[in-house]
Formats: C-alpha cells, structure tokens, sequence
C-alpha cells in the first residue's frame, strides 16, 4: 500500500525573543506566575517584516533542504493557519510564489491549534488518493497579531513561528513496520466555540479582532479529548502507549502535557517539550516541537512517534507516525 513518509523537516523562528519578565512593565504578572502556571519561560515575536508567510517560506525551505529536495518536486502545499497574512487568497498561496514554484496547487487549513495534524492527515489522504506524490506540509502563525496586549490571561502564552514538513509517497506492506502516516483520528465540536476564539472577523465585525480564551475551561476539557483520540488511534494501528517512542504534543501548557501523558501511561522520557522556549505558537507548535527533537537527535529514523493538537473550536486530533 501508499504511504506517505516523512522526508524531510524545517524549523523558523522570529529574531525577536521576548522573556516572561518583559511582561513585567506592561501587566500585572511575573516570570514566577507565568513559568508555575504553564511551563513557559519565553516565546518568538514577529517583527514587522516578519509574517506568516515569510515564517513559513522559511521553514518550507529549510525542509527541503533536508529532504534533498527543491520546490520543483512538490506537487501540493498544505498550510495550516489561522493568522493569515491576507484574507485572501490563501498565504499558501503565496509562500507557493516565494518557493517559486509554478505548478501544482496549494491551499490554506483552518483548524487553529490542530491545524497542523489536521493538514497532515490531509497531506495523507491526497498521497495515498493518487493525487499528490509529494507535498509539503506546513504550520506557521503569528499570533502576536491578534493578541490583546493588556490582557494577562492570554498575552503571554503564545509567541510565532513556523514549521514544515516534506510527505512523500512510498511502498508500504500494509503494516505497523511501515515507515510514514500510520493512523490518525479527528474532532471537532463547535458547541465550545466560546471557550476559545478571536473576537472579530469580515463577515461579523470587519475587523481583525482579539484573542479571547477561558483558561480553565479549556483545561478542563483537554486532557478528556486528547485522550479520546489517542486512543482512536491506537485502536486503529493496533498499538499501545508502551509501543510508543515519542509523544509530540501540542504546546499550549506544561500541565496539560503532563497530565495528558500520565492519563495515557507514556513516560515522560518520552514527551516532547518546547513550549517552554516558544510557547504556544498554534499551528506551528507541532512542527516545532518535531524539528527541535530531530534535530538534537532524539527522533531516529524508525521511531514510533505520536503527534496530538487540541484547538479553538474545538478541533482536536492526533496522528502516528513511522519516522
């Protein structure tokens, strides 16, 4: 059977770090109160020559480059935002015409924070459908854009940046063994929708608007539906949370990882945490959190890596991986 196997991977990062004590001057908080309560002790911030689109190029790039690959060898770019550079056309669309690339196609995915593993079993399911040979995945955000900077409870818990991913069809026996996609589960429930949300858009108030987030609820039901489709997914591989290698979650908050990973029985040897230095960078904290543990080394070619995202909506899903 096709799978579609993971050839290469990239990582951007705005230039611009900004630490839990720079919010001291602007709201009431501390590094104390931010680092206790979510894990996160700095995050990226966009200047403004930096976008959605050039963070994404420059991941995509950086991908290719891993893979051995140019932007002639890809036959679809799957972008996963919710901070596009333009309400249209698609920032896809335009990172297509940085790369350079004139053929195939290219759209934009809105899931918000599960929009990366949203557009990878999407990316999956175009390979595997005959449609794509190769695709590049990508999750890029600027969430400093849409964040109210005087409210507490939600301007230090997300930063920007980028991540990608280069998908290839494969041969594949049809087994656990095989390397690439493996299984995957997605949700979706909009009767949560304001728990979650930016309180603005063109067809309600014209205008951008701002990041809007009940925390406790959100935590609340987090740990309950990551479960649920982990779960789902191991059903379908036929696998079990000691078979696992790796566990790369979203980075929203240190507890929620945790808590996630002791519901489920994964060691915390086994988990992925970068939100401590990027925080919650939405679509692109999987990604992100993928790159940085291939790149140190952790992630080896063979490993059974487990990816999980949970967003405004609420989306929520998960994908397992064969490196």
């Amino acid at each position: 059977m096709i799978r579609s196997v993971v050839r290469g991977i990239g990582a951007s990062l705005p230039r611009r770090i900004m630490k839990n004590a720079d919010f001291e001057g602007m709201v009431e908080t501390s590094d104390e109160w931010i680092a206790q309560r979510t894990g996160i002790r700095q995050r990226h911030i966009a200047a403004d020559d930096e976008t959605t689109a050039s963070l994404g190029e420059a991941a995509a790039r950086a991908a290719l480059a891993n893979a051995g690959l140019t932007p002639d060898d890809i036959d679809l770019i799957v972008l996963a935002t919710s901070t596009p550079n333009n309400t249209f056309p698609a920032t896809s669309v335009e990172i297509q015409n940085r790369l350079g690339m004139r053929h195939g196609f290219a759209f934009d995915m809105q899931a918000v924070c599960s929009g990366f593993v949203y557009a990878v079993t999407t990316a999956d399911l175009y390979i595997r459908g005959g449609l794509a040979k190769r695709v590049l995945v990508i999750g890029s955000e600027t969430f400093s854009r849409i964040l109210d900077w005087s409210d507490r409870s939600t301007c230090v818990l997300f930063g920007d940046g980028a991540g990608a991913l280069v998908l290839e069809a494969a041969e594949g026996a049809g087994s656990i063994d095989d390397r690439g996609v493996l299984a995957a589960s997605l949700r979706s429930d909009g009767e949560h929708k304001e728990k979650l949300f930016v309180d603005g858009g063109p067809s309600t108030t014209g205008t951008i608007g701002h990041l809007r987030m009940e925390g406790r609820e959100v935590f609340k039901h987090a740990v309950g539906m990551i479960t649920d489709v982990i779960e789902a997914v191991f059903s379908q591989a036929g696998v079990t949370a000691q078979d696992i290698d790796w566990f790369v979650p979203h980075q929203a908050n240190k507890r929620i990882i945790d808590a996630s990973a002791k519901k489920l029985g994964i060691a915390d040897e086994k988990v992925v945490v970068t939100v401590n230095l990027h925080g919650n960078t939405s679509a692109a904290s999987v990604p992100l959190a993928l790159s940085a543990a291939v790149a140190d080394g952790r992630i080896k070619r063979g490993d059974l890596v487990l990816l999980e995202a949970m967003g405004g909506g609420f989306t929520w899903g998960a994908v397992l991986v064969r490196w």
